[in-house]
């Protein structure tokens, strides 16, 4: 079997990995976290020898020791110094350093011993003991977003819930200034291709890299080109995006990625450059960038409810969508960041109309009104139809909205997570604030498998199935997947109701033990207490 030898730098030293041509992917990415003495939860990044970001896999170009890729690990921010410090502090141990005397202990067994000795496994106890803990202390944690929610303590998820609701001034252009600097560097053809897959991992790359990404799917649609869009203002307009969504659980500039690349994905997918002009192209990515600008993390329920000052400004009719629209079109209208600056009155005009539909098609109380108009034009649909174009781009944008259950699980799981906590966050503020309770948030009501398997039967499958019905194509990409996602959610529910069952079960068991010892007990006392007579 022919073998690949790949030469790369980690942290300035030589390294040199060998794998056979058919080398399983995640072995690969294990070969290199092991080269790179990685912990479980840093990430790797590799770079080719002109600075483009490339992935790991076994497709990786074999090299010479002149032409070295650069390793680099990213590491998880329970490992920085600072946090680090006060992570030893709070609870009287050091992650970073249990990991690398594990690591150096296994190494040294690889070498002098062929059995695992027990201090190892000690060690490894410590650790998980140590992340456990870690996991509990959330505002101190990033591990905190993969937890089990539905199990979960009523904290904040700490991957965007921050100390402020608002991105400070130092975060943003500590991002800005990163994302200035990467703008130029060339992203790979395989990051490319990679892109325009729904199986796309979001969770691997920066703010600042998700902002190269957004520029590149610009580019590669011919954006830049056909609406003479200065590359200068697309980079301002989208650092004016990414400042203006908060740091919240679900509804961040993460999600705004996500729904943008799903979007991008399902136009090269469904061959949409040959059926639909560049104008309507433009406006459905512009709608999915800005579709949750300025988003709280209250739905419109809420805004309503609480009788909000958006609720109030919109008179209670899509007040969350109104916001967006109108947060968009705030950053379009400033000088150095309107990108649509250089179209004609008339262009501008259709531009902002179709963006305005779409982004208000996002409201999830007008599903079955659109979905029901989509249903019937598909026996007729016709492409040269604006009205039929319309209901598409918006049939589009939700599809991209709700599409998380159809990207591989380890990249869809996480963001269920998240989602819930920031529902089970509503619905703590609706009883603190003796609002009605929304049903499917409440933490006391849903499980994660419960709140996904009523979505996924009867939103989401008859969505995204009557926009298969158009596009035959997407059947293997997006519904497959969200078939098998509420297989196992399904699993999950009957998992948890069994084990509630035994728990029950177990319970009566103890009751009814305790109930029969306490019978014995009083009988065994009036017996002697009884008359002896």
């Amino acid at each position: 079997m022919a073998t690949k030898i790949i030469y790369f730098l980690v942290n300035g030293r030589p390294e040199k990995a060998e794998f056979s041509a058919d080398c399983p992917a995640q072995d690969v990415k294990d070969l290199f976290r092991s080269a790179a003495e990685a912990g479980p939860h840093d990430i790797l990044k590799l770079y080719n020898p002109k600075g483009s970001i490339i992935n790991i896999s076994p497709r990786l170009e074999a090299n010479s020791p002149n032409s070295c890729y650069k390793l680099e690990v990213v590491a998880a921010d329970c490992n920085n110094e600072s946090l680090g410090v006060e992570l030893a502090g709070a609870l009287g141990f050091d992650l970073s350093s249990m990991e690398k005397r594990l690591q150096g202990l296994e190494k040294k067994l690889l070498i002098e011993a062929s059995e695992t000795p027990a201090v190892v496994y000690e060690m490894k106890k410590e650790v998980d003991s140590f992340r456990e803990k870690l996991e509990s202390v959330e505002h101190l944690s990033w591990l905190g977003l993969f937890k089990e929610l539905s199990e979960g303590t009523q904290k904040l998820s700490p991957f965007y819930h921050k100390k402020t609701l608002h991105k400070t001034r130092e975060e943003c252009e500590h991002v800005r200034e990163k994302f200035l600097q990467m703008s130029s560097l060339e992203v790979s053809e395989e990051v490319k291709q990679y892109l325009k897959t729904p199986n796309f991992d979001n969770w691997q790359w920066e703010d600042a890299e998700i902002m190269v990404l957004l520029q590149v799917m610009y580019t590669d649609l011919d954006f830049i080109a056909l609406f003479n869009i200065e590359p200068e203002m697309l980079q301002q307009f989208l650092f004016e995006v990414y400042q203006k969504y908060n740091n919240i659980p679900f509804h961040n500039f993460k999600h705004c990625f996500c729904v943008t690349q799903m979007m991008y994905g399902l136009i090269w997918l469904t061959d949409l450059r040959n059926k639909m002009d560049s104008t309507d192209l433009l406006i459905m990515l512009t709608s999915a960038v800005c579709h949750d600008l300025d988003h709280t993390g209250y739905n419109n329920a809420y805004q309503v409810n609480a009788r909000t000052e958006l609720a109030l400004r919109y008179n209670d009719i899509s007040p969350l969508e109104n916001h967006h629209c109108a947060v968009a079109f705030e950053i379009l209208e400033k000088t150095d960041s309107n990108i649509f600056r250089n179209l004609s009155m008339e262009q501008y005009k259709r531009i902002r109309e179709g963006i305005i539909k779409c982004i208000l098609a996002t409201d999830m109380t007008r599903h079955n009104e659109i979905l029901n108009k989509f249903k019937s034009i598909l026996p007729t649909f016709d492409f040269e139809n604006k009205d039929h174009r319309d209901v598409l781009m918006m049939i589009l944008i939700k599809v991209s909205d709700i599409s998380n259950e159809a990207r591989p699980m380890e990249v869809a799981e996480p963001w269920l997570d998240c989602l819930l906590q920031e529902f089970y966050n509503q619905s703590d503020m609706e009883k603190l604030e003796g609002l009605p309770v929304t049903p499917f948030m409440d933490r006391d009501k849903i499980t994660k498998p419960s709140s996904q398997t009523g979505f996924i039967r009867f939103v989401l499958l008859p969505l995204f199935i009557e926009l298969a019905n158009l596009f035959p194509c997407l059947e293997q990409h997006i519904i497959d997947p969200v078939r098998k996602a509420l297989d196992y959610y399904t699993e999950m529910e009957k998992a948890l109701e069994k084990e509630k069952q035994n728990r029950v079960q177990s319970e009566n068991v103890t009751k009814s033990k305790e109930t029969a010892e306490t019978t014995d007990s009083r009988t065994e006392g009036d017996a002697s207490t009884a008359d002896p007579q």
